[in-house]
């Protein structure tokens, strides 16, 4: 391969990841809603892009989960699903609850005070709305506690989860009544790996996200029905 060809291709990788990084960072801003049809070529022109790297960067989001291509319908944000939050959620539990045995066996006080920093940031978050600070603090949280398996791959995979989980369905989903007792669940997961009590965390955990799982697919559930009757209303 000529060094010209090489630095055409690096080029179109470079433009393509540019293009993957811009309509995320829509969908974070919520400028992409599910459900919506993705008009390809007047993404390209707000991200200042032709469309060959567009494209691109949609078959790879299509690949994560976060856009459906339709032969002769063209592209689509993926709706909601609350199947797949349900989903996400259970996996989420099989994942953090597996690497919790692992984590003990290799806890030192170093990843303690990992933790501890990574529990003091989410407490310290705004705290009037489950904001998006907030939420990355939380996920900041169960990371740090799941890092302590020193399992990276399996790590990845955690992280590809919260992705899935705040790109698309990241807001304010959780009433603001289980702020309290969502900080309470994490003090007491902390206490419990200070502790060195296993069996604890692992109750407290699965408690958690059982918790936390029910009350997003509440709000969503009453976010859905609200749309539906706005709907029928304007009809």
């Amino acid at each position: 391969m000529t060094k010209e060809r090489q630095e055409k291709d690096a080029n179109g990788l470079d433009h393509s990841h540019q293009a993957y990084k811009g309509i995320r960072r829509m969908l974070y801003h919520k400028e992409l809603v599910p459900g919506q049809k993705i008009a390809y070529r007047e993404l390209a022109e707000e991200l200042h892009m032709s469309p060959t790297p567009i494209i691109q960067a949609l078959k790879w989001l299509e690949i994560q989960g976060f856009v459906r291509h339709e032969p002769h319908r063209g592209y689509h944000i993926e709706p909601f699903s609350l199947q797949e939050v349900e989903e996400i959620y259970e996996l989420r539990e099989l994942l953090e609850l597996s690497l919790l045995p692992v984590a003990f066996e290799h806890l030192d006080e170093e990843g303690i005070q990992h933790l501890k920093t990574a529990l003091d940031a989410h407490l310290s978050a705004v705290r009037e709305f489950y904001l998006k600070e907030r939420l990355f603090k939380n996920m900041e949280f169960h990371l740090a506690l799941a890092a302590l398996s020193k399992k990276e791959t399996h790590l990845r995979i955690l992280r590809n989860i919260f992705d899935l989980l705040f790109l698309k369905y990241g807001g304010n989903y959780l009433p603001i009544a289980s702020l309290s007792s969502v900080d309470q669940e994490h003090q007491e997961i902390f206490d419990c790996v200070v502790s060195r009590d296993l069996k604890g965390a692992q109750a407290v955990l699965s408690q958690h996200i059982s918790n936390v799982k029910r009350q997003v697919l509440q709000s969503l559930r009453q976010m859905l029905d609200e749309d539906e009757d706005l709907i029928r209303n304007v009809i």
